[in-house]
């Protein structure tokens, strides 16, 4: 699961990885015997656990994080062949079944960003509460945090952070960066939220790095880029009435949910340049018109639910359509060029 932008009170600290919205994720999957359905996250296999409680059905589960794929053995084994586990990306996620033999599945569900374990571990880089490298990466592979930090300019800093973070003070923070250092290299968390803090006035609980960590952990994983991706590899992957589930826990990413829902949920509008060309028929049916959030219960036991929003979908008869899905992804600096300019 994701802390996004109005989880600040936990998003760096330590707290049991607990499942959101698992409950209602499953439901509106609306799981059968004998299915076949894809986890897109599989993190500690609370949702894969889930939809392996009916029987006859099977889950092909994957993650990134290798780490969470090792910690999955035991689940596999519970699972007694009904679980396939892999590495690998959402956008991947086509591929990686058809690796499998699996060509289409009933549902595909996505719990997006970042778990309570990678939060929890201070050698992966992710909190700003516990000291450790200033690493952020997922998978293990490409630049770190630490290498954007120290190759961005100061321009590119501050898109970043104002783009993915959506923080107000985003030029004085990346100022304060660039800054820190010229005087010495920023390797780690908390010289980094240091820096960060040192920028900006702290408000209540709400430590101040928490949407600049945020926004360098989403650019650093290309989240936003791997959620559009994997949002049209799971249309392609759906049969005709299978289901499409995704919690999110940022505005940004349930900005991308509904965006593509409400595209492929419409037919496109007619041009009257160009008559000749047939609108493409829906490939969804939307089922919830308004995001459902977890109930005040939920929120108890687990205060990372609060900022969490479920959107489900129904898979239509139609093809998958062939579109490009970048047009969803606000317009930010690019990785490769920023390591490459200043190689």
């Amino acid at each position: 699961m994701m802390t996004g932008s109005d989880s600040h009170a936990v998003a760096g600290g330590l707290a049991r990885h607990i499942p959101v919205l698992v409950h209602r994720a499953v439901e509106w999957l609306s799981v059968r015997e004998a299915g076949i359905y894809l986890d897109a996250t599989f993190g500690a296999g609370g949702y894969a656990r889930a939809i392996l409680a009916t029987p006859g059905v099977r889950v092909i589960a994957i993650d990134r994080d290798a780490s969470a794929i090792r910690s999955g053995a035991a689940v596999v084994e519970q699972a007694q062949g009904r679980l396939l586990l892999a590495a690998g990306r959402f956008s991947d996620l086509q591929t990686i079944a058809a690796s499998r033999g699996i060509s289409a599945v009933d549902g595909v569900v996505f719990d997006l960003g970042v778990s309570s374990m990678q939060l929890d571990d201070a050698a992966r880089g992710f909190s700003f509460r516990l000291d450790g490298p200033l690493d952020m990466r997922m998978g293990g592979e490409g630049p770190t945090a630490a290498d954007v930090v120290a190759k961005a300019s100061e321009p590119e800093l501050s898109a970043i952070i104002a783009g993915l973070g959506e923080e107000r003070r985003a030029r004085a923070i990346a100022r304060a960066v660039v800054k820190a250092r010229a005087a010495r290299p920023i390797a780690t968390t908390l010289a980094l939220a240091d820096i960060v803090a040192g920028a900006m006035p702290r408000q209540g609980a709400i430590h101040p790095a928490t949407r600049t960590f945020q926004a360098l952990r989403i650019f650093v994983n290309d989240e936003l880029t791997e959620l559009a991706r994997g949002l049209a590899a799971a249309e392609r992957l759906l049969k005709p009435g299978g289901r499409l589930v995704v919690v999110s826990f940022h505005s940004l990413e349930d900005r991308i949910v509904k965006s593509f829902l409400a595209e492929r949920s419409r037919a496109p509008a007619s041009s009257r340049h160009r008559p000749q060309i047939a609108s493409a028929p829906p490939t969804f049916r939307v089922l919830t018109r308004r995001p459902e959030a977890p109930d005040d219960i939920e929120i108890a036991a687990n205060p990372r639910a609060r900022s969490a929003k479920l959107r489900a979908a129904e898979r239509t008869a139609a093809a998958a359509r062939v579109a490009a899905v970048e047009a969803l992804l606000p317009r930010l600096p690019s990785l490769s060029d920023i390591m490459r300019e200043r190689a």
